[in-house]
């Protein structure tokens, strides 16, 4: 089982040096996957936990393609509405190209009503255009490979979909257009239900990442949440539930967070060394 890094792409103690200091911790850590958020209006609701500067992802991730070597980079969520899917489908061959084949497009529908708003794409139409926004990729790329065969073209291998969404929208959504369930943060109870009652195409969950110095004794506790005793046994859970990668995701909703990257760096050590020596 891999191990990814969301890594915030936003807020008042980001910068491009910063940016650049992820990824280098991430990759020197061992990690195997850095993934960016989306959005692009940032308006008043998202700016309470996700306020400028916000970096947009396709952009950042193609100058972290440039500074790093072996990592996977990858979107926690796309929100795939905002963007025209032919758009999308090119911006994320041309990454995957340009990186070597390291992109995995994680996508989702989206939450905010206002920034839905601001750039005048219908909220209540979300799911629906996330499906047909899916099979327009799916078939762009299809034509796109066809053209690259037939002209004899090596590429690499096929972009992984990861489909976001904890309800049963967001489930059947990603049985039927994904390549893995991509649930944000849910309780392993949670988890572990819905890879019994469904079956998924893969399973590639973002958890949170929280140490504590005593254990959490809560049935709701969110996997990742805990002791670092806690959390490998969570690791180690979803590793046995199937789970091909983790992203742990140390950001916790408080801007002023990403001016402290250093307390989140120490987390990340603490995990990748105890995992290596468990694993």
């Amino acid at each position: 089982m891999q191990l990814g890094v969301n890594v915030p792409n936003f807020g008042p103690g980001t910068d491009p040096g910063v940016l650049r200091e992820w990824a280098r911790t991430v990759e020197g850590l061992g990690f195997d996957l850095l993934m960016v958020s989306d959005h692009v209006a940032v308006t008043p609701d998202v700016a309470e936990r996700y306020p400028e500067p916000f970096y947009e992802p396709f952009t950042t991730l193609s100058w972290l393609a440039g500074i790093t070597t072996r990592l996977r980079l990858g979107t926690t969520v796309l929100v795939l509405p905002y963007r025209h899917p032919l758009l999308v489908a090119r911006m994320a061959t041309n990454l995957h190209l340009l990186s070597g084949g390291r992109f995995v497009l994680g996508v989702g529908v989206g939450w905010s009503r206002r920034e839905f708003d601001a750039l005048d794409v219908p909220f209540t139409a979300r799911g629906r255009l996330t499906d047909e926004y899916l099979v327009t990729l799916r078939e762009a790329w299809r034509a796109t490979r066809g053209e690259e065969a037939a002209a004899a073209v090596p590429s690499p291998a096929p972009i992984p979909v990861w489909v976001g969404g904890n309800s049963e929208a967001g489930i059947r959504r990603a049985v039927r257009f994904g390549d893995a369930w991509h649930p944000l943060r849910l309780p392993m109870a949670r988890m572990r239900a819905v890879l019994a009652d469904h079956t998924l195409p893969g399973f590639a969950p973002r958890i949170a990442l929280r140490l504590t110095a005593t254990p959490v004794d809560d049935p709701e506790r969110p996997a990742g949440v805990g002791t670092v005793e806690q959390i490998l046994d969570d690791l180690d859970r979803l590793r046995l539930l199937g789970a091909d990668t983790v992203v742990l995701d140390p950001y916790h909703g408080d801007p002023e967070e990403t001016r402290r990257p250093h307390e989140a760096w120490r987390a990340l050590t603490t995990v990748a060394t105890h995992w290596r020596t468990t694993s």
